[in-house]
């Protein structure tokens, strides 16, 4: 799926609205937890917060590793 752009604007007490299109697409709900992850020149919005953040990157980098490991074809390298 292309990326998509969604403006938002803050409020002067710093606030702002999690537009409908996303919560739609990730699940959002009133009250769901969404992370912040400030970049330096951007912030990394993560529906779920960062447990959930955490969790799948380590699914991921688990099932990558074993892919991995699985396509090394010298058996005496696989576990080093």
């Amino acid at each position: 799926m292309p990326a998509s752009v969604v403006h938002a604007k803050v409020s002067n007490r710093g606030q702002t609205s999690l537009p409908a299109e996303l919560r739609h697409r990730w699940g959002i709900e009133a009250g769901g937890d969404v992370a912040f992850v400030d970049l330096g020149d951007a912030a990394l919005i993560l529906p779920g917060g960062m447990d959930l953040a955490k969790a799948e990157l380590k699914r991921v980098l688990a099932q990558r590793y074993d892919a991995g490991l699985a396509a090394i074809a010298d058996p005496d390298l696989a576990d080093q």
